[in-house]
């Protein structure tokens, strides 16, 4: 499951019994917003059991990527090889605010997120998640298949299928399917069993 500030202090001793091993809570956006409750999400979510992660809400047009993976880690998104700490993400997706690809060309937007991966890499060591949709990915990136190889994809759709993939990638690590059910938060499918998502966090 994923979280944010709309969904407050979680009840995660809740989530836990419901049956819940595996979240990820927004930490940062651009380089202006760091969620408030992101300390309650992320700590609280480790403290009852789970393996967590945190997440980037980018925004290509307000600053670089090295910039803004420079402010996602030193507010939450770093990794630490504890065995209960996922890779950070890059929510890269549709612009809430403006210009659906924030005013960039394909290969700009390619070099923007390009950016922020490299940078990622080099102050944690390991490779950020892209969470994406395949109709945004088509239309911001000119569906660049580059990033594949390194880069595990969290998939956005909300259906009863996971659907066609961004270029490169023939599977899914993760699937948000579902912003609405019987737990707070959007709704994931990890493709495997947790036993993949202690792979995933060890690295």
């Amino acid at each position: 499951m994923d979280v944010s500030s709309h969904q407050g202090a979680v009840a995660w001793p809740t989530l836990w019994s419901s049956g819940v091993r595996w979240a990820y809570a927004k930490a940062t956006e651009g380089t202006y917003y760091t969620n408030p409750y992101h300390s309650q999400q992320y700590g609280g979510s480790y403290d009852v059991g789970m393996i967590r992660g945190a997440y980037h809400f980018g925004t290509p047009d307000t600053a670089s990527g090295a910039a803004q993976a420079d402010y996602f880690v030193a507010r939450g998104g770093a990794w630490s090889a504890d065995g209960r700490t996922l890779p950070g993400v890059l929510d890269i997706e549709w612009n809430p605010y403006g210009d659906a690809c924030y005013g960039k060309s394909p290969s700009g937007m390619v070099s923007w997120i390009s950016d922020f991966l490299d940078r990622y890499r080099e102050l944690t060591g390991r490779s950020a998640v892209i969470y994406t949709a395949t109709s945004w990915w088509k239309q911001c990136t000119g569906n660049y298949a580059g990033f594949a190889s390194t880069t595990p994809l969290w998939i956005a759709r909300y259906a009863s299928t996971a659907g066609e993939l961004p270029a490169g990638w023939s599977t899914y690590t993760m699937w948000q399917y579902t912003s609405t059910g019987p737990t707070v938060g959007d709704h994931d499918r990890f493709n495997g069993t947790v036993d993949r998502v202690r792979a995933l966090a060890t690295g």
